[in-house]
């Protein structure tokens, strides 16, 4: 991986245009179509598709680089990016390991498919163990989905939905349906995605009225609940390794813009910059530390996922919790550094005052701090008795 150049995917030049963009979708709650034309163009979308397909062939670990990278130059399209990888990425993992399934998601992302991600519901803390969706099986074989999805990110541009629901009425029901669909009138986007951050990735609510998968499109029929199946490992694996990749990457951006803003300040009492200061020095250096732990904590398990590691019944707690300390420290960075850079970053022209917003949607993605916690309790105590 030291030899692996970043910035031959993501230009510095690309980055600086994604960059002076940023403020401006989130000013005014916009997607950043330009930048998704932008990244589709230099095959970014592709990343994690073989070679031999048409795509750059990337592994994980490559592409949780290259988001940390991109997250540095926008959050809000690093994350809306984030959930298309997601579903190449599940690609990916299927096809190493010899699982059949997914080739139309990367057949479909190299002719300019976008997939988005229709996992989430309103309440439903089950998440990929369960589903308030109903999926209605179809004479053909396909499945008819109906119940809404929230946090539906890239809603405005996505060509292919993948998303779950349950079957209540097979002979060998219940069976939770991961699959599938295309934008249809059966698929309603609402328009309500106005929140404090991250306005960028328009997230917005998804209600699904029939919505058919076609049979060709029915990736997995599994029992409900914690489940060994690749679907499942897929997506959690990936999931929490780009998300933790994006929130990291937000970190960096807040420690070098408080880095910056410390050489250029210069205090009245002392004539000296701010960098020469010792308590900002101290906040600066404990930025650092934190930061520093999570890059090579987001490459190893990634390479796992690449060179097919085996932890066992691990792998969750492994997983959840790389994805809540990169939270949980983006987070203790953001508030150092907006102390450091003083009372000009709190204006809203700031970017540490968008990076400080953008930030705290972390708390909210799977894996939350109360089921990373649960599953690492878990892990090291045993499942709770009854």
């Amino acid at each position: 991986m030291s030899t692996f150049d970043a910035a031959a995917f993501l230009p510095d030049d690309l980055l600086e245009r994604i960059r002076e963009r940023a403020a401006t979708h989130d000013r005014e709650n916009t997607f950043p179509q330009q930048d998704l034309d932008e990244l589709k163009d230099a095959g970014y979308l592709s990343i994690l598709v073989p070679a031999e397909l048409g795509g750059a062939g990337l592994g994980l670990e490559q592409a949780a680089l290259l988001q940390q990278r991109l997250a540095t130059a926008s959050p809000a399209t690093a994350l809306a990016i984030n959930m298309h990888l997601v579903w190449t990425g599940v690609a990916k993992v299927f096809s190493d390991r010899g699982v059949p399934g997914l080739e139309f998601v990367q057949r479909g992302t190299v002719a300019g498919e976008v997939f988005a991600f229709g996992i989430s519901e309103g309440g439903n803390d089950l998440v990929l163990f369960g589903s308030d969706t109903d999926a209605a099986p179809q004479p053909d074989g396909g499945y008819a989905f109906t119940g809404t999805k929230i946090f539906t990110s890239l809603a405005p541009v996505w060509t292919k939905l993948g998303l779950h629901g349950l079957d209540t009425t097979s002979e060998d029901a219940p069976k939770l349906v991961f699959a599938f669909i295309d934008r249809t009138d059966a698929v309603v986007t609402s328009d309500d995605w106005d929140t404090l951050g991250m306005r960028g990735t328009q997230s917005r609510t998804t209600r699904l009225n029939g919505a058919v998968a076609a049979p060709q499109h029915i990736v997995r029929r599994i029992d409900p609940g914690p489940n060994p199946d690749p679907i499942v490992f897929g997506i959690f694996s990936v999931f929490e390794l780009l998300l933790a990749s994006v929130y990291t990457g937000i970190a960096r951006r807040g420690l070098d813009l408080a880095i910056e803003t410390a050489k250029k300040r210069r205090s009245k009492k002392s004539g000296t910059t701010y960098s020469q200061d010792p308590d900002i020095r101290w906040r600066v250096a404990g930025m650092g530390l934190a930061y520093d732990a999570l890059p090579p904590q987001i490459a190893s398990l990634a390479r796992d996922v690449d060179e097919l590691g085996d932890h066992g019944s691990h792998w969750f707690t492994l997983l959840s919790g790389v994805k809540h300390r990169a939270v949980v420290m983006a987070k203790h960075v953001l508030d150092e550094a907006m102390l450091v850079a003083g009372g000009g970053s709190y204006f809203s022209s700031n970017e540490l005052s968008r990076l400080y917003r953008d930030v705290l949607a972390g708390q909210f993605h799977p894996s939350d701090p109360e089921s990373a916690h649960a599953t690492a309790a878990s892990a090291w105590l045993g499942p709770l008795e009854d």
